[in-house]
């Protein structure tokens, strides 16, 4: 299966589900392009596929360090504009890892995306 993983190299939760996905057993073997959002950047059609398909609301991680750094007047009012264009300017403020298998996108590294592909 093919994987595309959207993450940061220093994120500690990326590492970990890279190396959890590398380590696979059971016969699954996982075909992954990893995209570093802040090295190699994304594309505005990627984020709007995100949004359109989990939403912002899901997509901005509102108690990143980024976040906090954001003006009160860039926060307020998020709508799925605003955050397509703040997840432009602030690639960091995307909720991490961000797991594209090709037919759906999965947020985190949670137990429900750990058994997903694990």
């Amino acid at each position: 299966m093919k994987l595309t993983i959207y993450h940061l190299k220093n994120c500690d939760s990326c590492k970990k589900a890279i190396k959890a996905l590398n380590a696979v057993k059971d016969g699954a073997v996982y075909d992954m392009t990893l995209v570093d959002v802040r090295a190699d950047g994304i594309t505005k059609t990627e984020l709007e596929n995100m949004i359109d398909q989990i939403g912002h609301e899901v997509l901005v991680n509102t108690r990143s360090t980024t976040w906090r750094t954001l003006s009160d007047e860039e926060k307020a009012g998020l709508n799925a504009a605003k955050a397509l264009a703040l997840l432009q300017k602030h690639p960091t403020l995307m909720k991490r890892p961000v797991i594209d298998d090709g037919t759906s996108y999965h947020v985190g590294w949670s137990k429900a995306v750990q058994d997903t592909f694990l």
